[in-house]
């Protein structure tokens, strides 16, 4: 029987540039970053929210291999630019300072913080062009 989810994927367009915008600018702890084939080209990089490591983040990088061909590669990078693709919610405790503590440090918002009937959602978006939701739960 499935019991959980342990690993999400977010396709990324540079893995360091990830890495360093997930770790850096929102804070987010390494979980593991270890190179996957003996060249160390690829490497398994995850990350989680702090207090959360039950759940990790794998940043997956968009390139030719096993998971894509080169044609499929360049349309998955087209996607992710532009876009297209939404990674899924972040929760935080205080909405308003986190979207201004956030907007310092450069990271850009689809959407300041707006009342829903769930809650305060923000939209953010990723250096590599992800968006996802920063909520707030309502009381």
């Amino acid at each position: 029987m499935i019991q959980r989810q342990s690993h999400s994927t977010v396709y990324v367009i540079d893995q360091q540039e990830s890495l360093e915008f997930y770790q850096d600018t929102l804070g987010f702890e390494v979980r593991t970053d270890v190179p996957m084939t003996e060249e160390g080209g690829i490497r398994w990089v995850t990350l989680s929210p702090k207090g959360q490591p039950d759940l990790e983040i794998i940043l997956a990088p968009i390139t030719p291999g096993p998971m894509f061909d080169a044609e499929t590669a360049e349309q998955m990078k087209a996607l992710v630019r532009g876009g297209a693709l939404g990674v899924g919610v972040f929760e935080t405790d205080d909405i308003h300072n986190d979207y201004e503590r956030l907007s310092r440090r450069g990271v850009e918002f689809l959407s300041p913080p707006e009342e829903r009937f769930y809650g305060i959602e923000a939209l953010v978006k990723d250096n590599s062009g992800n968006w996802f939701s920063l909520t707030q739960r309502k009381n």
